[in-house]
């Protein structure tokens, strides 16, 4: 079995009756926007991560009647030097009452609490002893009709049988009760770029545009190679000959639709964007158009994930991996049209044996229409795409890819002519990771434009407490989106240096001002896109408006990862 690195630390986040909702800072120096003070933050009410995710909470039952006696080795050998077997008999007799009961609940990504109900008759000397299914033991004393609590964290995720023994010393007999129970939490298999929709050729569903307020399905559980027990997957969704502004949201086949959005789009535009979402019971996950015209979609996959041990996820404060416009990690210049290049990323900028990597790709300069493709060394280019432009446009988007067993990620410039080409790593999946994923009903965290603060201060950043008391979280799936820009611009997420107590008590220093970009707008459009972003150390993740006049911010969470 292999080791993994585990955090494990008090389940409780901000509560919602008395948390904090993001606060917001500006940059000193000038600014197009309104003034505010510098690095200050503005507390409301927040919530709390692992509630919200209850939705993968588990529980499991065993009851007294599956209790097994059995008189211990002592009191069958003091029955054997009696006259008769009725002395064995008797002396087993003893605290006929005395039983388990077993309860346990999964809820956070490695953990299981279990509670173990003591039946017995009073005045016994007992102790209890778990054997957790992992060669791991436990053990305590207990006493008659007590109700004995423990959490356990497994390194790996999967199926247990928990086996409790309870053993009565005084009467020489014990009891045992077996409970199967399985992690709620989900690892990450990568999985070779792959086509699973396209509304303009019939891939995945019937040939035709999705209607206007209306869903299409995307099979996943079965497809291919993806397995039937499959709890989420990585897609990067398109939505394509748009003749109206709208908006994409995916969710779990069968379920009631959020309120939140994937992708926004406008009239006659291309815009993609990556997704983790949930799988629904019947396998699929389903994509709603939010325009009251049709579109096409279309639906690449990277990778899913399952209840199985695989890979975890470990974030980074995001780094800058290549950018041709000075040489950095790849030739000085464009990408050539039709030409792809390779980024070393394994044994460089994440371990060598990272099996996929959370990137987000930019592209600027384009000389031309066209699009990016991100797939992994040693194999041909596929036929999925990543990042969609139009000539001169600098658009960014999040990817997950796997890597080739060389470490390295190409990256296709499929336009015929050339481009700058822009990556930041920002997390990466690997067998040694403990980042286990936790899905949720999409919340809505933070939009600006109502939360009675104004937008976004030019230069500025928004602070947002997301795991301030459980280092266990270390990592949230963001949908962020901008809207009401006024000038060119990008945005970046990066953890906050800053503790909550600094901000509560004024002691907080201006972070530093980090490089890399999350997504990148021109004025007057609405941008979203997928941020992994990792809660550093501190449990709180900045979000920087870095254009020099305001925006309205809207961040949706989708999940988080957990290693506990």
């Amino acid at each position: 079995m292999r080791s993994r690195r585990l955090v494990v630390s008090a389940a409780v986040v901000v509560a919602a009756s008395v948390g904090f909702i993001p606060g917001m800072a500006q940059a000193a120096g000038p600014a197009a926007g309104p003034s505010a003070p510098a690095a200050k933050g503005v507390s409301a009410p927040g919530a709390d991560l692992a509630k919200l995710g209850a939705a993968d909470v588990k529980t499991f039952h065993s009851p007294k009647e599956h209790s097994v006696r059995k008189a211990l080795p002592a009191a069958k050998g003091k029955a054997s030097g009696s006259a008769t077997a009725q002395g064995a008999e008797t002396v087993a007799a003893g605290n006929p009452d005395l039983g388990l009961v077993l309860n346990a609940q999964s809820d956070t990504a490695h953990s299981v609490d279990l509670r173990a109900q003591v039946l017995s008759a009073p005045g016994a000397t007992l102790k209890i002893t778990y054997d957790w299914g992992d060669g791991t033991t436990d053990g305590s004393d207990a006493y008659p009709n007590q109700e004995v609590s423990l959490k356990h964290t497994y390194a790996e995720l999967g199926e247990y049988n928990v086996k409790v023994t309870v053993t009565d010393v005084t009467n020489q007999v014990e009891v045992v009760n077996e409970l199967p129970l399985s992690t709620v939490g989900s690892d990450f298999t990568p999985y070779a770029p792959t086509r699973l929709l396209d509304t303009r050729d019939g891939t995945g569903a019937p040939r035709g545009m999705v209607q206007a307020y209306s869903a299409v399905k995307v099979k996943i559980a079965g497809n291919g190679k993806i397995p039937a027990g499959v709890t989420a997957v990585a897609l990067n969704v398109t939505a394509t000959n748009t003749s109206n502004p709208g908006h994409v949201t995916a969710y779990p086949g069968g379920s009631n639709r959020p309120t939140t959005s994937n992708l926004n789009f406008e009239a006659n535009q291309t815009v993609p964007n990556m997704v983790v979402v949930p799988v629904g019971k019947d396998g699929t996950v389903e994509l709603y158009n939010g325009s009251w015209t049709p579109v096409d979609l279309i639906a690449d996959i990277t990778g899913y994930f399952t209840r199985s041990a695989a890979n975890g996820y470990t974030p980074m404060t995001p780094v800058r991996a290549v950018d041709t416009r000075s040489g950095q990690g790849a030739p000085q210049g464009q990408v050539p049209g039709r030409t792809a290049i390779g980024v070393q990323l394994g044994g460089w900028y994440v371990p060598a044996n990272a099996t996929a990597v959370a990137l987000n790709v930019t592209v600027t300069n384009p000389r031309q229409d066209g699009h990016l493709t991100a797939y992994p060394s040693g194999q041909q280019a596929p036929n999925t795409s990543n990042v969609n432009f139009k000539a001169m446009q600098t658009v960014a988007n999040s990817v997950i890819v796997p890597v080739g067993s060389d470490g390295k990620v190409n990256v296709f410039n499929g336009a015929w002519a050339g481009t700058d080409v822009i990556v930041d790593v920002v997390g990466y999946y690997s067998p040694d990771s403990s980042g286990a994923l936790m899905t949720m009903e999409p919340f809505r965290w933070l939009d600006t434009r109502s939360w009675g603060k104004g937008p976004m201060y030019a230069r500025g950043y928004i602070w947002m407490p997301m795991s301030t008391k459980d280092k266990g979280i270390t990592a949230v799936v963001l949908n962020t989106t901008v809207t009401n820009t006024r000038s060119d611009g990008f945005l970046s997420v990066a953890p906050d240096t800053n503790r909550l107590a600094d901000y509560e008590n004024d002691t907080d220093v201006f972070p530093a001002r980090p490089t890399a970009s999350t997504l990148n707008w021109t004025s007057g459009k609405t941008v979203p896109n997928l941020v992994q972003a990792s809660t550093g150390a501190n449990g709180i993740v900045d979000v920087w408006n870095q254009s020099w006049d305001t925006t309205d911010l809207i961040v949706d969470l989708f999940g988080y990862y957990d290693t506990k």
